[in-house]
């Protein structure tokens, strides 16, 4: 007990390692393969967010690029063709051909209203046009709510404008001034502002302003390139929750901011429109702070940072690596139980071979002792009556027959283990067989003080079945012997042998009236090596082989052999199947 114990310790042991270096190489290769899919899943969302701020800068450089290239003097309601870019802001002469702003007309649902700040901190805007030239902008270009609609906004954005820091919003250009790049005549040929220009006047001069008559537009000649104009870079800024584009503008020495102001709102739902199917659950954060230089997630064109949404959390991609350390583990597990399995049979025959051999011992030690003590007697002149003799001769010669059929079965048991028997193939004549093994089986019950009685029953018995004869005497032989020794102390010292023919299978019955066999001993009698020395001792004599031999020798031949439940006694049926 105390070796096998030591046994399952090691293996549980082992085991233990084994299971603790899979779950280890387990727990890394998923570790590994989760941080693989993270940073892929990383690269994903960075190549994403890439895309969809290519998308969105795109999408609102135009914009961008549009209001940069506006001249300075379009920030007015109309302006004096001939010297927009030299006198613009002196006062308009009555023979003067005043042209529109395009800003007038123009509508953007991006934009919200454009403004202007004077040197002396006037706010105005082209779409808010002022005294005479409110009746002209009402007549040919906007109607009076659009006015009264742009008044308001204009309102609105002076409160705040007037409570912030122009300088921040639209810092000063360079000291010195820069010569501008533009080539004398060309800026009209080459700005949309400009191509429209021709159509612009002949609206003005169809409204009749100023009285100006139509050849005019045609003796206009191009401005030359504005040497006293310098315009700065448009910088979009948020001045709490508006967004703006302002610029600062120098005319004559004197400082103009100029610009925007941005639909915050729609330029986000348009933006986050344009990578919808990269960043479905985007949105835009506005920065109102500086921008640190390792920000990779912010437009180049607005001050706005793109916050990628639960993209993040996107799926891992399918992965065979949980597929094959399941199954690892689940083969594993499956190698150790058919170890354990292996173990334990290989224990429990060695415990039963062990068994059997302390059996063998003490089933061989008693008739050797006999065999000594009665040859020493009789040798020894010790015996003078002839009954006694005869009486100790009969003894020697039923202690031989039981070493002789305890020899018998050992070896016949070892030749089926090896598999060296064939019998599938040999048959018997049941009416021949009966006839010739019977009476030898009467003679071994009564020389045991017992009755065989031989039911023989009314139908006909099959012709021949599948046996062999000397396995089938060999079994009726072991199923009689247990039932004389087992059932020796019984009153009914009957032994009942009955063939029966049942569903084409001849059947043969062998009944005692003992004490029969224990329920918790029904399986266990048919194992080989189920007697120890101690068990041995006190049953009947025998080592537990002969019903496993007998079991073996008929499923060997298509037959079976089984404990059938009885009022008393033993009852074990023989099987066998017709020829």
């Amino acid at each position: 007990m105390i070796r096998t114990s030591r046994i399952w310790l090691a293996f549980g042991f082992g085991f233990a390692i084994l299971l603790a270096a899979l779950a280890w190489v387990s727990w890394t290769a998923v570790r590994l393969n989760r941080a693989e899919a993270e940073a892929r899943n990383r690269a994903t969302l960075e190549e994403a967010v890439r895309l969809a701020l290519w998308r969105m800068d795109s999408a609102a450089g135009p914009i961008l690029a549009k209001e940069s290239t506006r001249p300075y003097f379009s920030y007015s309601s109309f302006y004096p063709a001939e010297r927009a870019y030299n006198n613009m802001f002196a006062q308009f002469r009555p023979d003067e051909i005043i042209v529109p702003s395009r800003l007038l007309t123009e509508r953007s649902p991006y934009i919200r209203l454009h403004f202007q700040v004077d040197p002396s901190g006037a706010i105005t805007s082209p779409q808010v046009p002022t005294g005479n030239m409110r009746d002209v902008a009402e007549r040919g270009y906007l109607t009076r709510d659009q006015i009264q609609s742009a008044a308001a906004l204009l309102e609105e954005l002076s409160a705040v404008l007037r409570a912030s820091d122009l300088g921040k919003l639209a810092p000063k250009s360079p000291a010195e001034p820069q010569p501008a790049k533009v080539q004398p005549g060309s800026w009209y040929a080459q700005s949309e502002e400009a191509q429209s220009a021709t159509q612009q006047r002949r609206n003005v001069l169809e409204y009749g302003a100023r009285g100006r008559a139509a050849t005019n537009v045609q003796s206009v000649s191009l401005p030359q390139g504005p040497g006293n104009v310098r315009e700065g870079i448009l910088k979009p800024v948020w001045l709490g929750d508006r967004l703006l584009l302002t610029r600062r503008v120098v005319v004559k020495g004197e400082d103009y901011v100029q610009g925007c102001w941005l639909d915050a709102a729609a330029i986000e739902k348009w933006l986050l429109a344009e990578a919808a199917d990269l960043l479905p659950n985007a949105t835009l954060k506005p920065i109102v702070g500086g921008v640190t230089d390792d920000d990779v997630r912010v437009l180049a064109s607005l001050p706005l940072r793109l916050l990628p949404g639960a993209i993040a959390e996107a799926a891992v991609a399918p992965s065979t690596l949980n597929l094959s350390l399941g199954l690892s583990v689940g083969f594993v597990v499956l190698g150790a139980l058919a170890v354990a399995f292996l173990l334990r049979t290989a224990m429990t025959l060695s415990e039963r071979r062990a068994a059997f051999v302390s059996a063998v011992t003490h089933e061989l030690r008693t008739p050797l002792t006999t065999f000594r003590l009665y040859a020493e007697m009789l040798a020894g002149g010790m015996v003078t009556e002839e009954s006694k003799r005869q009486e100790y001769l009969e003894t020697l010669r039923d202690e031989s027959d039981r070493l002789g059929h305890l020899v018998e079965n050992v070896l016949a048991y070892a030749q089926l283990e090896r598999g060296a028997d064939d019998l599938a193939g040999a048959t018997l004549e049941p009416h021949d067989f009966l006839e010739h093994v019977v009476p030898r089986l009467q003679e071994h019950a009564r020389r045991s003080g017992k009755e065989l009685v031989v039911e023989l029953p009314d139908e006909e018995l099959p012709q021949s079945v599948h046996a062999d004869p000397g396995a089938i005497e060999r079994v009726l032989f072991n199923l009689v012997d247990n039932a004389c020794k087992y059932a020796a102390g019984a009153t009914d010292t009957r032994i009942h042998i009955a063939p029966r023919t049942t569903g084409g299978r001849l059947q043969i019955r062998v009944r005692d009236h003992g004490p029969g066999v224990p329920p918790k001993d029904a399986r266990r009698i048919f194992k080989p090596f189920r007697k120890s020395a101690r068990d041995a001792a006190h049953s009947a004599p025998g080592v537990g082989l002969g019903l496993a031999l007998s079991r073996s020798l008929l499923r060997r031949m298509c037959g079976d052999l089984h404990l059938e439940p009885s009022e008393t006694g033993a009852c074990f049926v023989l099987e066998l199947a017709a020829a």
